[in-house]
């Protein structure tokens, strides 16, 4: 996956702009940013602050880790049934 390159800091700074007055156009306009990816900031960061973005953050990476371990257990534990079947 492709790495941002705004931080959660800037991320939620840009969505403030947009509740201090600012219209969409202009926020997406000033940072280069598409509506799109500004209403997806907005459906995963609105009404966060940054403490609340890191923590979302590394519980997603913790999230995308054991999703991968339970992975490679599934996988193994195929490959053994496989093993006794044939035996």
């Amino acid at each position: 996956m492709r790495k941002s390159r705004f931080t959660e800091e800037q991320i939620i700074a840009v969505l403030a702009e947009q509740e201090r007055g600012l219209t969409t156009a202009q926020v997406c306009r000033k940072h280069g940013l598409s509506p799109a990816t500004f209403y997806k900031w907005k459906a995963k960061f609105g009404g966060l602050d940054v403490s609340e973005a890191r923590r979302l953050k590394l519980i997603e990476d913790e999230n995308r880790r054991l999703k991968k371990l339970l992975a490679e257990a599934v996988l193994d534990n195929a490959a053994l049934k496989d093993i006794l079947g044939k035996n």
